[in-house]
C-alpha cells in the first residue's frame, strides 16, 4: 500500500469557515443582545414577568433576525458567484486558447515556470476546464461556496441556544440579584465561546476572548445605565 493510499484526509479551518462564522456570530449575538436587553428591563425595576417576557421577545425576535439577514446576505454571495461561473462558462466556450493561457498565467506568477505552468492549465481544463478556474481564477471552492440555507439556519439555531443563557438565568435568580446574576453568567457564556470559536479555528484563543469579553462589559454596562436613568418603580 502506498503512502498516497494510507494518507488520511486532513480537516482544515477553512473548510469550517462558512457554518464557524454563523454559529460563532449568531451565539454571540444571541448572548450579548438579550442579556443586555434583560440588564436594562431589570435595572428599571419592573416587575420580573415583564423582564422574562423581554428575554422571550429577544430570543424570537433575534433568531427571526438573524436567519433572515444571514440567508439574505449569504444569497446575494451565492447569486455573484453563480454570475461569475456563467460568465466564466461561457468565456471558455468562445475562447478556450486564451483561457488556457490565463490559467497559465496564474500559475506561473504562482512559481511554475512557463512550460509546466502551461501543462498543469492544459491537464487540469480537460479534467473540468470550469472547476480549475472558478478555484484558481474566481477563488470558489467547495469549502468556501455561499450556502444560504445553511447559514441562515446556523444563525438562528446558534442565537436562540446564545439567548436562553439570560433568559433562563433571569428566570431562576432572585429579583434584586437578576442584573448581577445575567450579568456573571453572559460574560463566563461569552468567555467560553470565544475560547471555541478560537479553537475550532485555529487560532490563538486569548485575544479573542478578552475581546468579546470587552465589549460585553460595555453593551451591558451600557444598557444598565439607561435603565437606570429611565427607573419605573413598580
Amino acid at each position: 500500500m502506498t503512502d498516497i493510499q494510507i494518507h488520511r484526509k486532513e480537516i482544515h479551518a477553512t473548510s469550517r469557515l462558512g457554518w464557524l462564522r454563523a454559529v460563532v456570530l449568531g451565539a454571540n449575538d444571541g448572548i450579548l443582545s438579550t442579556s443586555s436587553l434583560i440588564i436594562g428591563v431589570a435595572s428599571a425595576h419592573v416587575a420580573q414577568s415583564s423582564i422574562f417576557l423581554a428575554g422571550i421577545s429577544s430570543l424570537v425576535a433575534g433568531a427571526l433576525s438573524m436567519a433572515a439577514g444571514e440567508y439574505v446576505s449569504v444569497s446575494s454571495q451565492a447569486d455573484s458567484e453563480k454570475a461569475d461561473l456563467i460568465r466564466e462558462e461561457k468565456e471558455l466556450g468562445e475562447s478556450w486558447d486564451t483561457e488556457v493561457t490565463e490559467l497559465a498565467g496564474i500559475y506561473h506568477k504562482r512559481g511554475l515556470d512557463v512550460s509546466l505552468s502551461h501543462q498543469v492549465a492544459l491537464q487540469l481544463m480537460q479534467h473540468n476546464a470550469l472547476e480549475a478556474h472558478a478555484r484558481d481564477e474566481l477563488g470558489i471552492s467547495e469549502a468556501t461556496s455561499a450556502r444560504p440555507v445553511q447559514a441562515a439556519f446556523a444563525s438562528a439555531c446558534a442565537f436562540s441556544s446564545g439567548a436562553v443563557l439570560p433568559v433562563m438565568t433571569a428566570m431562576m435568580a432572585p429579583d434584586r440579584w437578576v442584573t448581577w446574576a445575567v450579568s456573571a453568567t453572559s460574560l463566563i457564556s461569552l468567555g467560553t465561546l470565544g475560547l471555541v470559536g478560537a479553537w475550532a479555528g485555529g487560532a490563538s484563543p486569548w485575544r479573542p476572548t478578552v475581546r468579546v469579553i470587552f465589549w460585553g462589559i460595555i453593551a451591558m454596562g451600557s444598557t444598565f445605565t439607561i435603565g437606570k436613568i429611565f427607573n419605573v418603580q413598580t
